[in-house]
């Protein structure tokens, strides 16, 4: 279970009405086993035209990887995909780079844009939700002009924890948000941290959205966490596992290998792994097909056990470390 840190009252001072029920709100359910974190009805995966989705994310890497999926579907199908981040724009598209998107052909084509808050949803340090509503409207009209079927959204909401002037206007910009989107080919994903939030002002906010967005987690406690990996498609493990941990790992596993194309086993964040679960990971990409591949990402002192269980001498298996990213 993800432990959310309370903040004293809700941030944004906000009345819990009958309003705030407004906006459409679908039950998405994803398909597989495992347990969806935060309780989450979609996956990033399941998204289409004119939802505007709540995604809650733990870490940097999960936002980077869950977003990395947006951007990735939308210019599959044709959508143009705009990523408003609370980091530079270099950032934002080297880590979309590293997760296989197709960034710099992508944005010499007008398809792909990546921007600061700054300009878009903030003057200064002064937010206006009519204003961040003009510069989203004028991105869906700009799309339509450039003849994209389609528009993709994501924004990282990060920058309202900082003290920013007028940031109580956040719900009214969702509301906007949801109005605007109805009956359009305009998807926009809003990214809230679950760990700076308050568990009010995230359940406020969601109330505007049409479903709500997680990784799928399979375990996790303070020691251990384990969840599925969107772009490139696998799992990612953090902190420290064992043999008591078998049963989720094993589910992951069967997940990830019931999807088509290989798979990628993210361990870069995580600290130990004892012989017993190594062993899972090099059996389930021992049974692969041999026209798909495993890329296990870890640091040296993992990828040691995995070189005495023999994965750096498999076919179709590749040892990539966590220095070599």
């Amino acid at each position: 279970m993800i432990v959310v840190q309370p903040v004293p009252g809700p941030r944004y001072g906000l009345d819990q009405s009958a309003g705030h029920g407004r906006a459409r709100r679908r039950g998405c359910r994803a398909g597989g086993g495992g347990s969806v974190a935060v309780g989450a009805d979609a996956q990033i995966t399941d998204l289409t035209a004119d939802d505007h989705a709540c995604l809650t994310f733990g870490e940097p890497e999960e936002l980077f990887d869950l977003t990395a999926a947006f951007v990735r579907d939308g210019l599959a199908s044709g959508l143009k995909v705009v990523w408003v981040s609370d980091s530079a724009p270099q950032r934002a598209t080297s880590e979309l780079a590293r997760r296989g998107i197709a960034v710099e052909s992508a944005l010499a084509a007008g398809q792909l844009a990546a921007a600061e808050c700054e300009g878009r949803l903030l003057s200064g340090q002064e937010f206006d939700a009519g204003r961040a509503m003009d510069w989203l409207t004028a991105q869906m009209a700009a799309c339509r002009q450039e003849g994209f079927p389609g528009l993709r959204v994501a924004v990282d909401m990060s920058w309202a924890l900082r003290p920013v002037t007028g940031v109580e206007q956040l719900p009214d910009f969702e509301e906007g948000v949801a109005a605007a989107l109805g009956g359009s080919t305009v998807s926009v994903l809003c990214q809230y941290d679950r760990e700076a939030f308050d568990p009010v002002t995230l359940a406020t906010v969601s109330a505007f959205h049409t479903c709500s967005v997680a990784a799928a987690t399979y375990y996790a406690d303070a020691m251990l966490r384990i969840c599925r990996q969107y772009a490139p498609p696998g799992i990612r493990l953090a902190g420290e596992i064992d043999y008591q941990h078998a049963e989720p790992l094993a589910l992951a596993l069967t997940e990830a290998i019931r999807f088509d194309g290989d798979i990628t086993v993210n361990m870069t964040a995580l600290t130990f792994i004892d012989g017993s679960c190594a062993r899972m990971i090099v059996d389930a990409a021992r049974g692969l097909a041999a026209s798909r591949a495993v890329v296990l990402h870890c640091h040296p002192g993992i990828e040691a056990t995995f070189v005495l269980l023999g994965a750096g001498d498999m076919a179709g298996v590749s040892l990539v470390s966590g220095h070599d990213r």
